[in-house]
């Protein structure tokens, strides 16, 4: 005679099951052992790159058990970053919510997520209760923020318009990337002219003279990240 499925059972099927998104093996290991102290958590699948991932949860989902949630990292090694991982996942499953935990907290990296529709951000020193609970506050559709980003948001918003627009963000990095203004151009899908016209602007929201002082300005603001 069978007998009904236990609470286990029963439990395991209504745990959250996470695909993990790192590209340090230590680091995902830490992680798979900070979330299984949580009941409600599963991690059915982990991936060190972007390509991985996706292809992970397109495997989890064939074989029956969807993910109800990616924690993403942003920085992948030479491949993906999770940036456009994130970008790629949502366009493919877009009902599939996307939690950033990352070491990173500057604008442009905040961002380039939301741009990509990552549903929550959150930072890697956190507490494991407050990754808990973004994960569950993402995976029901709520915002998840760590307190850090949110006040850097706000922050934004109460520059108003000294703030650098998005476009802006995405010049400085190239800019400290060291590429020219046709580079910056071609990247961009704008014309020399344009870039011209955003370094103006962009100058004088910093108070900078030249591209050097520039990217030192906004690397001291944190809106792009330190060399």
């Amino acid at each position: 005679m069978t007998g009904a499925a236990g609470p286990d059972a029963a439990s395991a099927e209504q745990r959250l099951r996470i695909v993990l998104v790192d590209d340090h093996p230590v680091v995902r290991a830490g992680l798979r052992a900070m979330l299984a102290e949580d009941a409600g958590i599963r991690v059915v699948d982990e991936a060190g790159d972007g390509q991985d991932a996706i292809e992970r949860v397109a495997r989890s989902a064939a074989h029956g058990e969807p993910a109800d949630l990616v924690l993403m990292d942003l920085q992948l090694g030479a491949g993906m970053d999770g940036v456009e991982a994130t970008r790629r996942l949502r366009e493919r499953h877009p009902d599939l919510p996307v939690l950033i935990l990352t070491t990173y907290d500057t604008e442009a990296d905040i961002l380039a997520a939301v741009d990509a529709g990552a549903s929550g951000y959150m930072l890697k020193d956190a507490a494991p209760t407050d990754i808990h609970r973004a994960i569950r506050d993402a995976a029901a559709g709520r915002t998840a923020v760590a307190p850090e980003v949110a006040a850097r948001l706000m922050g934004r918003m109460r520059t108003g318009a000294t703030s650098l627009s998005t476009r802006e963000v995405e010049l400085i990095e190239l800019l400290a990337a060291g590429m020219s203004n046709k580079e910056i151009a071609r990247r961009l899908f704008i014309s020399v002219a344009t870039v011209k016209t955003h370094l103006v602007h962009m100058y004088r929201k910093l108070g900078a003279e030249n591209r050097t002082a520039a990217v030192a300005e906004a690397r001291a603001r944190g809106i792009i990240r330190s060399a």
